[in-house]
């Protein structure tokens, strides 16, 4: 197979709260998978993310803590930074976009459009408090939606119907710095991305990727750009941000929309800076076509990644444009939308503590909600771990390796193993680790890791037809054979997990390391089973203690989550 190079990113996390897992399997989970899997296949690969550090709900939840901005964003950066190790999402950096090598690449982007005029200035009505002398972009006000009464809507969006919001035309707005309604419009001058003048560039681009694109991103983004772009404001009058770098700017700030994206080239930047590398972020990556660029979002940023930021990237020249954009669908909570402030979540950190990386990564990658929304259930996730990794996975591999450990303490001769690496056993293994890796190059995670699945069961399904505690009584050669072929899936299964299921795959490899070459699982992990012929040549005796690899969830834990959840609620 042909190298080629892999620029992998995930939708910068907000630094205004903590990561659910909804935010997991919308844009974590899946680049993650999709990142280790080129690598093994022997690609080169970037997997860039960073926090999101500006914007107006960033400063209003700062003065409500009595904290200043960088203060309160840092918190947030280390906590998302832990939260993603625990969860294995292994990112190349992860940087922050109040840093200045980010300002100084976005203000370099800014210029650049600046001076091919397509950033402009135009006038808007805009909210300010009377009672503070604040002005209110955005959720520094809140009021009655304007389409569907809902009480609550923000100045940027409304959370029931969608919407979004011209601040302007809130019903009763209330001032979200000191909650005052003595509220009045004033004309304000912002700079915008004058998008509309880029619509002939964008459709030629965007029109030859309706057939790559899932359907429910190409076509969402047709229905919204078929006929042109709108142009977008990209300055606020805000005291936290980047200053717009213009003569008489003063008080304005370049706004979240425009700089968040632009710190993916910035951490490219950092990083390759940071390891000393000899590539450069631009000619080597950002602007190589021959680099594979995937986006990897959740729905509600399909604007900012499909129009906006490729129309940025274009034309301007620093970048290209997305060859993917892979956005999943939202997950919900037992069926309703995850809600930290009714108390309707669930703390991703204290979870992965008590159930451990393996139990959720599967359970998360099963309910990919990669067309439409799926939901976490507490007893559905135990059903799934329980039926599916701990008794089919994690029974065959514990009966397979303890029986081999008991009834063949100096290992199982090389004997057994012969034949194996022709037999028909081992062409499904190979067309099954095949078809894992053409489901992972087409982004298709869920079809993946079922078609691992289904090789697990097989395994399992052998072992238990052949009966090797009692082949053993009659036959031990013959059962020898079982065990060494039970073996051979049982590596399979561990190089098959290696992108999906990272910790159980080390677990279930450490049992074959002295046997093994990075550069034969690699072949293996490409379906060239041939290998196992070199693998095994001597045999192969189990030295290591066989520990259960996949714990059973107990009832009486998942009856305390649930009780736990409505208690939350209830507060």
């Amino acid at each position: 197979m042909q190298t080629k190079k892999y620029l992998i990113t995930s939708a910068l996390p907000y630094a205004n709260g903590p990561i659910h897992f909804g935010h997991l399997v919308g844009a974590y989970l899946s680049a993650d998978v999709y990142n280790r899997h080129r690598r093994l296949q022997g690609h080169k690969c970037l997997f860039i993310c960073g926090s999101d550090e500006h914007g107006v709900a960033i400063m209003l939840n700062a003065k409500k803590a009595g904290v200043d901005y960088q203060e309160y964003v840092n918190g947030w950066h280390k906590e998302h930074g832990e939260v993603f190790k625990k969860y294995g999402v292994d990112f190349d950096f992860f940087g922050q976009t109040s840093a200045d090598y980010h300002a100084e690449e976005t203000i370099r982007w800014f210029k650049n459009l600046h001076e091919k005029g397509l950033i402009g200035t135009q006038d808007s009505q805009q909210l300010y408090c009377n009672d503070c002398n604040n002005h209110l972009p955005d959720r520094f006000v809140e009021g009655i939606c304007y389409v569907c009464d809902y009480q609550h809507a923000r100045g940027d969006e409304c959370p029931q119907c969608g919407e979004f919001i011209e601040p302007a035309k809130l019903k009763e707005p209330v001032c979200k710095i000191c909650g005052s309604q003595n509220i009045k419009e004033v004309s304000v001058t912002q700079y915008y991305l004058l998008l509309s003048k880029f619509h002939k560039e964008f459709r030629e681009w965007f029109e030859a990727k309706k057939d790559s694109w899932r359907k429910t991103v190409w076509p969402y983004v047709d229905s919204l750009t078929k006929e042109g772009l709108h142009d977008r404001a990209i300055t606020r009058d805000l005291d936290w941000g980047i200053d717009v770098p213009l003569p008489n700017t003063e008080g304005k700030k370049l706004y979240v929309w425009f700089d968040a994206p632009i710190g993916y080239v910035s951490n490219t930047k950092k990083y390759l800076e940071d390891t000393n590398s000899s590539e450069h972020y631009l000619k080597d990556w950002w602007q190589n076509e021959d680099v594979e660029l995937s986006h990897f979002i959740g729905k509600d940023n399909i604007i900012f990644h499909t129009i906006i930021f490729p129309s940025m990237s274009m034309a301007s020249g620093f970048a290209k444009a997305a060859d993917n954009v892979p956005a999943n669908q939202f997950l919900n909570l037992e069926g309703e939308q995850f809600s930290k402030s009714r108390g309707h979540y669930v703390d991703a950190i204290e979870a992965i503590d008590e159930f451990g990386q393996d139990a959720l990564r599967y359970y998360l990658l099963s309910i990919l909600p990669e067309t439409t929304d799926s939901s976490f259930s507490w007893e559905q996730f135990q059903a799934k771990v329980n039926n599916e990794l701990a008794n089919n996975i994690g029974n065959f591999l514990n009966r397979c390796l303890k029986f081999t450990q008991k009834n063949w303490k100096e290992g199982l001769p090389a004997e057994a193993f012969k034949g194996f690496s022709t037999s028909e056993m081992a062409a499904d293994i190979s067309e099954a680790l095949k078809e894992i890796n053409l489901h992972l190059d087409q982004q298709n995670f869920r079809k993946s890791i079922e078609r691992v699945m289904a090789l697990g069961n097989k395994a399992n399904n052998y072992f238990s037809d052949q009966a090797p505690w009692a082949l053993i009584k009659e036959d031990k050669d013959k059962a020898a054979q079982v065990l060494a072929y039970s073996s051979a899936y049982a590596l399979c299964l561990g190089v098959a997990f290696r992108p999906f299921l990272p910790q159980l795959s080390g677990k279930i490899l450490e049992h074959f390391e002295k046997i093994t070459s990075d550069e034969w699982l690699a072949r293996l992990y490409l379906g060239e089973v041939a290998v196992l012929d070199q693998i095994f040549e001597k045999g192969h005796t189990l030295e290591n203690e066989v520990k259960a690899l996949v714990p059973k969830i107990q009832d009486e834990t998942i009856k305390a989550k649930k009780e736990e959840l409505q208690k939350l609620e209830t507060n």
